[in-house]
């Protein structure tokens, strides 16, 4: 159908090349290859050089791919903590193609990795959903108990997207992809983090603002500056400061797990 494949086209926008790699910029790190049915999802599995304090699963937007994510990698690393990057299915060197099912297998086989192959705790774990990502993460969430949540810059759902964006087409009727972020929120029990600006033009604060009002507590609201794809970056230290402050409260709280050696 013509608009199955608009929407795909909409919602996804994959890139195929690698243009850097973690030992471009001398760290260390481990190639990931993990199975997605008769295919396969590939990550990077970076440690931070300092004492680690936990383990971020993330989860990128819909362009690019994880060779476009080492500035993330960079602030959590500088944070103390290691991040698992990996890309959905059509993406980077992950192969096959996307849709909203494989992205919800991906993320599960990239859990499945962290805690069953590399043995971390659960409560180690804190799931980062940027934009896109929101949608795997914020499923994931509802399946199993990480430390905390991150959804950054992320919709309350496709539908409620295509709305915005086709307001005169019937699109209740034609919206296949779902990633209804808005009802699995009320479903998330860890702790929540909320980020995202009024400059955004892509996806509106006022996604942002349901998604948080829809949160369990305990949860927090980050404000950021700049529109969708830059807002992290020129926020900067402000956008830094408050993902450190957030991964503090969960060693605090406890849900964060002292890591034995």
């Amino acid at each position: 159908m013509l608009f199955d494949r608009v929407q795909t086209g909409l919602v996804f926008y994959p890139s195929y090349s690698i243009d850097q790699t973690p030992a471009d910029l001398d760290w260390d790190f481990d190639e990931v290859t993990l199975a997605a049915g008769r295919n396969v999802t590939r990550g990077w599995y970076l440690p931070t050089p300092q004492e680690r304090k936990g383990v971020v699963l993330f989860s990128h937007g819909n362009a690019g791919n994880i060779s476009h994510r080492l500035g993330t990698a960079l602030i959590y690393r500088d944070l103390a903590y290691d991040i698992f990057l990996y890309d959905y299915g059509g993406y980077g060197l992950s192969t096959g193609s996307p849709s909203e099912e494989r992205c919800y297998e991906d993320i599960r086989s990239a859990w499945d990795y962290l805690t069953e192959v590399r043995g971390i705790d659960p409560r180690e774990i804190v799931l980062h959903g940027r934009s896109l990502g929101g949608g795997p993460t914020s499923q994931l969430a509802v399946e199993v108990k990480p430390a905390g949540v991150i959804l950054e810059s992320t919709f309350t759902s496709v539908p409620d997207m295509a709305k915005k964006m086709f307001p005169f087409i019937p699109t209740e009727f034609l919206v296949t992809i779902d990633f209804d972020n808005a009802a699995r929120v009320q479903g998330i029990s860890s702790p929540l983090l909320v980020v995202h600006g009024p400059g955004d033009s892509l996806i509106p604060f006022s996604h942002g603002q349901r998604l948080f009002e829809l949160g369990q507590e305990p949860k927090t609201f980050l404000e950021i500056e700049g529109d969708h794809n830059e807002g992290y970056a020129q926020t900067n230290r402000t956008y830094v400061d408050g993902l450190g402050a957030f991964l503090e409260t969960l060693v605090a709280e406890g849900e964060i797990q002292a890591v034995e050696e």
